[in-house]
Parts: structure tokens; C-alpha cells; sequence
């Protein structure tokens, strides 16, 4: 959530970010209409603040006249008291009204981008930082995963059709394996790396979710559970980002637990709502899949060194398998609505001659915090402040099956098991099952 102050006294510094964003028209919109309700509501609020005192000192003023024995000009005074009860009942419903329709507008608001965002409408204005490793020369037609794991008999997509419909899979034998070796290694490292390992419910309530900032404005990507649960709407998480981020909400940490540093494996559910006709083939876009998710709570001096840490780390995986990737810096128009910064981590799919997302690292920087009321007290004492929320795929384990298949594929159709998960896997190569 944006600061209401800023929002206020810097409405253009907002604008300018929307339209850097290629905000739409009803975003513009929106912050025309929170920007006069703010200039409305600090009228009322000053007009009824002196009806409150109006009625204040006229209800002194009825006592007074009542103790001297001036009846009629106390029953004067009091109905002229009455009006300023009725016009303040009036003035009060109207600031309610205000302040609730307030709070919805600014929860629709995303982030503010940093300066360092480059000027872009898509994807393809996306900055590329830098490149890592070179993309292995085959001497035979590539296939992408979808035909590698089908040819093989470890991808089942027909099958998984028949259980729950499109956009879920069926893994069998080493490919299961390889799903599970890949979320051990990740979390691993993450425990090597100095994360804490956390296991979290799979299930949210509402206040969490929109702490995070998948709610109002993304309700028809998420699966909504029918019954309530514990007495609240819940949802299925769609990444770990969510309750490991708002693990402390309400709480007012200390500056020397920040910052802390959490890891966890998760599965995901996304329902794809505004995907339709993308990615239906393979494994890029499913409804179900697995992550493990790296979250750092910090101060606002730290944000920035630890925003590097995370990305870093996540590279680390992809280089430990030996997997080629571009470090992107997003553009206004495709960065999420949380961040003020982020750098797609793309990993090379030889299959499909590209590259492709496989961890994206945003600094959210108090956005979230004031969302969740997650503050820190800084050293020495002081005023609370609100902590800086990082989030980063370490990494999408799919994902990252599905780069193995289509960099590690060999001409008989075998799949070559990378070095760093043969200890996991217990096996060096994928054979067709029999």
C-alpha cells in the first residue's frame, strides 16, 4: 500500500509512476477520485471537528442556563444543539463512507517504481544485466520438454487431463524423482546460504492475501475455497510469497533480528485467469506447481544490498546445474504491481530456441509492510517503521525440470542427469520407461 501522505501532498509523483507503469485509464482515473475523496475528507473532518465543539460548548452552555434559572433560553440553546447533532450524524456517515471507499482506491494502487526502472511498455523493452554460460551446440533437432517427457513415458499430460482437466501433469518414475531431487537441492542450499527453512500452511485467509497484494485487484487468479475456513474466506496460496511474508503481520520487530531471511518449499495454485490460449502446451503455465520461495524482511538501509543477495543466490542454482540464463531488469510496463524493482532470472530453453522466466526478484520495498503493519523499531528507540518485503523464486522447480529436459536431451531421446543432483537422484541419465 502506497502511504496515504504521499498520495496526498505528491499526487503526481504517483501519477507519473502509474504512467510509467502504462497504467490504464481507470487507474488514472481512480487516483483523480482518491485525491479529491482525501481533499473532501479533510474538510469534513475540520467541519466536524468545530460541530463536535459547537456541541460541546453548547451543551456547557444549556447547564449554565439551567443552573440560572433561564429555562427558555437553555431549551433555545438546546434545540439549536440538536441541529448541530443532526448535521454532524450527517457529516460522520459521509466521512465513513469516505474513508471505506478510500481504503479500497488505495488498495487497488500498485507500487511505485524505482528510478531505475527502464521506460517499456512489454517484455521486449526489458533490460538485459547480463548473460551466464553459453547454450550447448547439438547435432540433432532439439525437442522442447513436452515432446522429451512424452517420448519418454515420465510426463503424463493426457492422463492428468482426465483427473482435473488442462494445465495439469502427471510425473512418473525419474521424472518424479527429479521434481523432488530439484526442491531438495533448492532448499538445501537455501539452509547452506543462511535461510531459514519454513513449512506454511497451503491455505491463507483473506487479510493475509491482501496484506501481500494479490487482493482487491488479482481475485480471479486465485482459487477461492467455497466453505470459510476458521470463520474467514480462504484461499490456495499461488507461492509461498504470501504467508512467509505475512508470518509477522501486526508484529513490531527489533533492527537487530533484520534482516531475516526465509526459505520454503510450497506448492502453487494460480488459476491463469488472464493466460487464455498462452503456454497451454507442457509445463510453463500450470494451474499446480512447485516452488521454493526466498523472502527477506528489512530495513529500508539494508533493502537494497539484500535485494542483490537474493538475486544472487538464485543464479548460483541455475549455474550449479549448469543452466544457461540472462539476468532482465523489468520496464515499467511489466513489472509486478507490488515491486519497485525486479530482475527476471530466464533460463535458455533450447527446445523452443528462447529464453524464458524461471525466477523473477522484486524489492517491494515498504509497499507490503504498511499492507501487513509489519514494522521494526529501529536502534537505539524511536518511532516504529515499516520493514522493506523481497521476494524471489529459488527457483521454480517445473520450471527448472523442464530447462533440464530441453539442455540435457540427448540424441537417443535419454536425458542426461546434471552433476549436483546425481547425489539426489541416485541415477546419471533418464531412460525411456519400459
Amino acid at each position: 500500500m502506497l502511504d496515504p501522505r504521499l498520495i496526498a501532498s505528491q499526487p503526481e509523483v504517483v501519477r507519473a509512476s502509474l504512467i510509467r507503469r502504462h497504467a490504464s485509464e481507470q487507474s488514472l482515473s481512480d487516483l483523480d477520485r482518491l485525491t479529491a475523496m482525501i481533499e473532501r475528507r479533510r474538510e469534513l473532518q475540520t467541519e466536524t471537528d468545530n460541530l463536535r465543539g459547537e456541541r460541546n460548548r453548547a451543551s456547557k452552555e444549556i447547564g449554565l442556563l439551567f443552573r440560572n434559572g433561564k429555562r427558555e433560553e437553555a431549551n433555545a440553546r438546546r434545540e439549536e444543539a440538536g441541529r448541530f447533532g443532526e448535521r454532524l450524524d450527517i457529516l460522520e456517515g459521509e466521512l465513513k463512507m469516505l474513508v471505506e471507499q478510500e481504503a479500497e482506491l488505495t488498495l487497488g494502487l500498485p507500487n511505485t517504481i524505482d528510478d531505475r526502472v527502464p521506460d517499456g511498455k512489454g517484455d521486449e523493452e526489458n533490460v538485459e544485466i547480463h548473460r551466464w554460460g553459453t547454450p550447448r551446440e547439438m547435432d540433432f533437432e532439439a525437442k522442447d520438454h513436452h515432446d522429451v517427457g512424452v517420448s519418454l513415458g515420465i510426463i503424463d499430460f493426457s492422463r492428468a487431463a482426465k483427473l482435473a482437466g488442462s494445465r495439469f501433469s502427471v510425473l512418473r518414475g525419474p521424472a518424479a524423482r527429479l521434481e523432488r531431487a530439484l526442491i531438495n537441492l533448492f532448499v538445501d542450499k537455501a539452509v547452506e546460504a543462511g535461510y531459514q527453512e519454513l513449512m506454511v500452511p497451503y491455505l491463507v485467509n483473506r487479510e493475509s492475501i491482501t496484506g501481500t497484494g494479490q487482493l482487491p485487484k488479482f481475485e480471479d487468479d486465485l482459487f477461492r475455497i467455497a466453505g470459510q475456513v476458521n470463520g474467514s474466506d480462504a484461499f490456495l496460496i499461488p507461492t509461498a510469497e504470501v504467508p512467509v511474508t505475512a508470518l509477522h503481520q501486526g508484529e513490531i520487530l527489533t533492527a537487530e533480528e533484520l534482516p531475516l531471511r526465509y526459505a520454503a518449499f510450497t506448492p502453487c495454485f494460480r488459476a491463469e485467469a488472464g493466460s487464455y490460449g498462452r503456454d497451454t502446451r507442457g509445463l510453463i503455465r500450470q494451474h499446480q506447481f512447485h516452488k521454493v520461495e526466498l523472502v527477506h524482511l528489512t530495513t529500508a538501509e539494508q533493502s537494497e544490498g539484500e535485494h542483490e543477495r537474493l538475486v544472487r543466490h538464485a543464479e548460483t542454482l541455475l549455474e550449479l546445474l549448469e543452466l544457461p540464463y540472462r539476468r532482465m531488469l523489468l520496464c515499467g510496463g511489466d513489472i509486478g504491481f507490488g515491486a519497485q524493482l525486479c530482475y527476471d532470472l530466464e533460463v535458455w530453453l533450447p527446445g523452443q530456441s528462447t529464453y524464458r522466466e524461471i525466477s523473477s526478484c522484486s524489492n517491494c520495498g515498504d509497499f507490503q509492510a504498511r499492507r501487513l503493519k509489519l514494522r521494526y523499531r529501529p536502534e537505539g528507540g524511536g518511532k516504529p517503521k515499516f520493514c522493506h518485503t523481497l521476494n524471489g523464486s529459488g527457483l521454480a522447480v517445473g520450471r527448472t525440470l523442464l530447462a533440464i529436459l530441453e539442455n540435457y536431451q540427448q540424441a537417443d531421446g535419454s536425458v542426461v542427469v546434471p552433476d549436483a543432483l546425481r547425489p539426489y537422484m541416485g541415477l546419471d541419465r533418464i531412460a525411456a520407461l519400459k
